[in-house]
């Protein structure tokens, strides 16, 4: 198994001090930044937009991984890339062709993967997953940061590692809500790669020092 990853989510940061925050994730043992793009529609909330992506790459020294929480993602793919995704996840439920707008992901020169709510079965992967580079199982219902974790997460990422196992793929597995010391073990014994976590990080006395030790724990 690679080594597991941790992307802090910047949705949780002081946008007051977005700069400040970005610094501390350039400076920390995070691997990349999670950008949750929220549309109001797919998801009951707004979070923000291309201006702000814009900015944060022009600081950031770590991948930019995008989770396009709207509906009908297709619509903005190529400006995404633009301005600076590496890694754009569109959610299975928010659009018709999945597996056009992987290609179309793919074609804009980013990393592609899909995203699946809480209530969607992974069998629903079967047929494309070799088209994924990741992914991201829902551990909340998206929308809000703070949520509690749903424990049917574990069920979920043992069986969609099994599947990636049977195909022999690389496919990352990411999990993103309520990531925290209290589950970040369990998740990568169940096969998770990439752990995202928001408020856990940001609302730490020491976000740094969170990070690294969230690290520690799940390095096997």
């Amino acid at each position: 198994m690679k080594n597991t990853l941790i992307a802090p989510s910047v949705l949780a940061a002081d946008f007051a001090n977005l700069q400040r925050d970005i610094e501390m994730i350039n400076n920390s043992e995070a691997d990349w930044f999670h950008i949750d793009v929220m549309d109001g529609h797919f998801v009951p909330n707004i979070s923000y937009g291309m201006p702000v992506i814009e900015a944060i790459k022009k600081h950031a020294t770590k991948p930019l991984d995008v989770h396009l929480m709207i509906e009908k993602p297709e619509r903005y793919i190529e400006e995404f890339a633009k301005i600076g995704a590496d890694i754009i996840t569109v959610h299975y439920e928010s659009t018709i062709h999945i597996h056009r707008t992987l290609t179309q992901i793919k074609n804009a020169g980013c990393k592609a993967g899909v995203v699946l709510n809480l209530s969607t079965p992974v069998s629903v992967l079967e047929d494309i997953l070799s088209e994924c580079y990741m992914v991201l199982i829902m551990s909340i219902n998206p929308g809000f940061g703070g949520q509690k974790f749903e424990e049917i997460t574990y069920n979920k990422v043992r069986k969609l590692r099994k599947m990636i196992n049977e195909q022999g793929l690389d496919t990352l597995i990411e999990i993103d809500g309520g990531v925290t010391d209290k589950n970040a073990k369990q998740l990568v014994e169940a096969g998770a790669n990439v752990l995202v976590a928001g408020s856990y990080i940001f609302k730490a006395e020491n976000p740094t020092q969170t990070i690294a030790e969230l690290k520690k724990m799940i390095r096997f």
